[in-house]
């Protein structure tokens, strides 16, 4: 199977960055596109922004420019910089990779707080 491990996250001022970071084991050639994901409180998940195996990423409106998504597929891992922070970023993000085993695969989740 795919497991997958965050890190970063944390409390910052408006304004403010922070990385976020998602390191994936297991079967790891099996996973195709990763993306990050946020949920604020009372909210559904969103979609933040995607990332193909070859490194084209898309992002949700109004985060290009802030954020920046990354993959290295040697070192199995996902970044997403986040820059410009704003207190309606606050959420659990979360990581999640398909691939061509059964998922899907999400990482454990990491608290971004972004206060005014």
């Amino acid at each position: 199977q795919v497991q997958l491990v965050q890190s970063g996250g944390g409390l910052v001022q408006a304004g403010g960055s922070l990385g976020l970071s998602c390191a994936a084991s297991g079967r790891t050639f099996s996973i195709n596109e990763m993306a990050w994901w946020r949920q604020a409180p009372g909210k559904q998940r969103e979609l933040v922004a995607r990332i193909s195996r070859a490194g084209s990423a898309t992002y949700a409106d109004g985060l290009k420019g802030r954020f920046a998504n990354s993959r290295a597929n040697s070192k199995n891992t996902l970044s997403l910089q986040m820059n410009n922070l704003k207190p309606e970023d606050t959420a659990v993000y979360y990581c999640s990779a398909s691939s061509t085993l059964p998922g899907p695969h999400w990482g454990q989740g990491t608290q971004v707080t972004v206060s005014s």
